[in-house]
C-alpha cells in the first residue's frame, strides 16, 4: 500500500475512559464494562476494535485511562489488533477533550484523515449493515460533514438522547442534514417520537476528518482545544504508550463531544442506521440482546432457574438458584449480589453511590486485581494474615520489592517461578515453596510458557498493598 492509499485508510478512534457503575457488581472504576465478555467470548473492547480491523481501517487510536493501560494492551493483543495507538488520559474530562486529543494525534501525519469515533462499550449485531453505514459516513465526512449515526428505534427507549433526521443531502446518498438533538425523553415522549422513522437514536458514534473537528473546536471550544494541544505538546511516551501532559490536559473543560460541538455546529449529519445497536447501559439493555430460552430467561455461570420467566441471571462466583420469580436481574460476583426488578435496572447507581458514601471498596474495586504482570485475589483475611492466589503471565515479573510490616510464603501450584530472595535465586516448581522474611529484597518471575499460579500466605501486623518499596520494575512503576 502507498502512501496516498493508506491517507485514505480511515482511522478508529476507539473511547475507552467509561466506568459503567449500571452494570455493577460486575463492572466497577477498578475493571469496568468494556473490559468484560458480556456480549461473546471476547471483551466490548475487543469485540469494538475488530469491527475496524480490516482492510479500509488504519491501526485504531484509543483513548484510555492511564490505570487500564495494560489491560488494554493485552485485551488488543489477544484480539490480533496490530500496532494501535494507545493515549492515557490523566484524569477523565469527557468526550470532547479525549477527541481532541486523538484528532490532534491522527493530524500530526494526515490532516485529512477519517476519523469513526467509538465507544469501547457498545454492541453492534449486524456488522454487514454498519459496515455500509460506515462507507456512507465517511464520504459525507470527506466533503466536510460532521457526521453522527442514528440508530433506527425498536422501543420507546427513554435512557437514550434522540436526533431528528432532516433532509436528504444532495449526491451523498444515505445521508442526511441532522435537523435537531433531543435530550432524554420520559415515556410518553418517546412513544410520540416513535411515531416519526425520522426520530432515531443518538448512537454517540461520529465520522469527520481531523481537520473538521479541529475546525470546528476552534469556532465552538477554544478551551477545550487550546488545553488538548498543550497536552499534545508534552505528551510522552512510556513503553507502548502515549501519555498526554498532565497540568495541560487536566486544565480542558469537562464536557462531551454532543454539548461541544455536535449540537453547535452547521455541519451537522446524520446516516440512519439499523445495525442491531445497544450501549449495554443497563442490566436490561444487556438482557433484551442476549440469547434466551423458551421462558424469556437467560442463564450465565453456575446458575440454576425453575419455574421462573423474563429474568437474567449471571454468576462469576457461586451457585446461583432462582426460583418462581419474573422480570428479575440477578448478578453475582466473588463478594457482591444484586437482586432487581428489571424496571429498576437504570438505577444502579443508586446503590453504587451508597456504596461510596459508606467507602464500602467493592463500590470501586473487585476482589480480583489486575496488574500489569497478571492478577491477584484474596481468598481469605484475618487478623494478621491473608491467603491469596497469584496469577503472573508467561515471561512476566512483578517489581523487585520488599515490606516493612509483613512476611510472604509463596507455593506455586501451577508452573514455575523464578524468585530472587536478596542475594539468592531460586527456580520453584509445582508444589514447592519459599519464605520470605520481613524487610527481604524480592521478586519473582515466571520464566516459562504457561500462566504461573501461587498461593501467598502473608503475615504481619500490616497487609495493605501500600506496604511496598519498589526498587526496580519493568513496568515504570518505581
Amino acid at each position: 500500500m502507498d502512501a496516498a492509499d493508506h491517507a485514505q485508510l480511515i482511522v478508529p478512534v476507539i473511547l475507552s475512559g467509561g466506568s459503567g457503575t449500571r452494570l455493577w457488581p460486575v463492572s466497577r472504576k477498578s475493571f469496568p464494562k468494556q473490559f468484560w465478555p458480556l456480549i461473546s467470548e471476547r471483551s466490548l473492547l475487543a469485540e469494538t476494535a475488530l469491527r475496524a480491523a480490516t482492510a479500509e481501517f488504519a491501526p485504531p487510536i484509543v483513548v484510555a485511562n492511564q490505570d487500564h493501560r495494560f489491560i488494554v494492551a493485552e485485551q488488543l493483543r489477544e484480539a490480533g489488533i496490530k500496532n494501535p495507538q494507545i493515549l492515557l488520559e490523566p484524569a477523565g474530562r469527557n468526550s470532547a477533550p479525549a477527541i481532541a486529543a486523538a484528532a490532534l494525534l491522527a493530524a500530526e501525519t494526515n490532516k485529512e484523515a477519517v476519523l469513526w469515533i467509538m465507544a469501547a462499550d457498545a454492541a453492534i449485531g449486524d456488522v454487514t449493515s454498519l459496515g455500509a453505514a460506515t462507507k456512507t459516513a465517511a464520504a459525507a465526512a470527506r466533503a466536510g460533514y460532521f457526521v453522527t449515526f442514528g440508530m433506527q428505534p425498536t422501543a420507546p427507549e427513554t435512557g437514550y438522547g434522540y436526533i431528528a433526521q432532516g433532509a436528504a443531502i444532495p449526491g451523498l446518498d444515505g445521508a442526511f442534514k441532522l435537523d435537531r438533538f433531543i435530550e432524554k425523553p420520559d415515556a410518553s415522549t418517546a412513544a410520540d417520537l416513535l411515531k416519526s422513522k425520522k426520530n432515531l437514536w443518538n448512537s454517540g458514534m461520529f465520522m469527520f476528518t481531523a481537520h473538521t473537528l479541529l475546525e470546528e473546536m476552534e469556532s465552538y471550544a477554544p478551551l477545550v482545544l487550546a488545553a488538548v494541544r498543550a497536552a499534545i505538546e508534552t505528551k510522552t511516551r512510556d513503553l507502548d504508550f502515549i501519555r498526554l501532559g498532565e497540568t495541560a490536559f487536566c486544565a480542558a473543560p469537562d464536557i462531551s463531544i454532543d454539548y461541544a460541538i455536535a449540537e453547535k455546529t452547521n455541519k451537522a449529519a446524520v446516516v440512519p442506521a439499523a445495525i442491531g445497536w445497544s450501549d449495554v447501559g443497563s442490566w436490561t439493555a444487556l438482557s433484551e440482546i442476549a440469547a434466551k430460552d423458551e421462558a424469556g430467561n437467560f442463564a450465565l455461570g453456575d446458575v440454576v432457574i425453575e419455574n421462573s420467566h423474563n429474568s437474567y441471571a449471571r454468576s462469576d462466583g457461586m451457585l446461583t438458584a432462582l426460583l418462581g420469580v419474573k422480570d428479575l436481574i440477578v448478578v453475582t460476583t466473588q463478594d457482591a449480589v444484586l437482586v432487581a426488578h428489571k424496571s429498576e435496572a437504570q438505577n444502579v447507581k443508586k446503590i453504587v453511590d451508597r456504596l461510596k458514601k459508606a467507602k464500602r471498596p467493592e463500590a470501586d474495586t473487585h476482589n480480583r486485581t489486575y496488574r500489569p504482570w497478571g492478577f491477584y485475589e484474596s481468598l481469605i483475611q484475618g487478623d494478621r494474615f491473608q491467603v491469596k492466589r497469584i496469577v503472573v503471565w508467561p515471561g512476566q515479573k512483578l517489581s523487585l520489592q520488599k515490606h516493612f510490616h509483613r512476611a510472604e510464603h509463596w507455593v506455586v501450584v501451577a508452573g514455575c517461578a523464578n524468585v530472587t530472595r536478596d542475594a539468592e535465586t531460586t527456580l520453584l516448581q509445582e508444589n514447592e515453596s519459599i519464605y520470605l522474611p520481613l524487610g527481604s529484597v524480592h521478586r519473582m518471575e515466571n520464566p516459562g510458557r504457561i500462566p504461573l499460579t501461587l498461593i501467598e500466605v502473608q503475615s504481619g501486623a500490616y497487609l495493605g498493598e501500600d506496604d511496598i518499596v519498589r526498587f526496580e520494575d519493568t513496568y515504570g512503576r518505581n
